[in-house]
């Protein structure tokens, strides 16, 4: 023997490189080991991306406990503001939450989100037609109750409560509705 024949194999199957196939000294690619590493990270990724949704979970739940319970109650308009089928736009419960207060008779007042249900595209009074339009595909909403009556939207607007006190009307709650 020499000492050639003595060395460790130098080739993934364990064989030495005179039993080697010719194109084995190309390509000496251990399939089994890359394959065995492939898997590995396919794990590692598996465990990180649900270690990140756990996390983000966890914020939201973290975030909705110190959220407040109910919004301060919000003066939106002076009754004699609106005639009978007018509506105006405000904000509540932050700036960021754009809705629409809707005078339907001498005495009923009623407030929607403006943010469609289907992909919170602005929702524009069309109080001739008692319904609330959503211009982006062609949603309608009944301006009486706020439910879905045409195109992509399945769920209703928000209302929002309303109190009326010495001739202004209040907002003082979000009403999430299913539909």
């Amino acid at each position: 023997m020499n000492g050639k024949d003595l060395q460790a194999p130098a080739f993934p199957d364990g064989r030495l490189e005179r039993d080697q196939p010719k194109w084995r000294r190309d390509f000496p690619i251990d399939v089994e080991a890359d394959e065995y590493g492939a898997r590995r990270d396919f794990t590692k990724f598996l465990v990180l991306t649900s270690l990140a949704f756990a996390c983000g979970q966890i914020w939201i739940v973290f975030l909705s406990l110190f959220r407040g319970r109910q919004p301060a109650e919000q003066r939106i308009a002076a009754i004699t503001d609106l005639e009978i089928g007018e509506a105006v736009s405000f904000h509540y419960p932050t700036d960021r939450d754009p809705c629409l207060l809707i005078r339907q008779s001498d005495d009923v007042f009623l407030a929607y989100s403006s943010q469609c249900t289907h992909l919170m595209c602005p929702v524009r009074p069309d109080l001739a037609h008692n319904r609330l339009h959503c211009p982006c595909h062609e949603g309608y909403f009944d301006a009486t109750t706020g439910q879905p009556t045409a195109g992509p939207p399945r769920r209703p607007l928000p209302r929002i409560h309303l109190r009326i006190d010495r001739g202004i009307v209040y907002a003082t709650d979000v009403e999430e509705r299913a539909s």
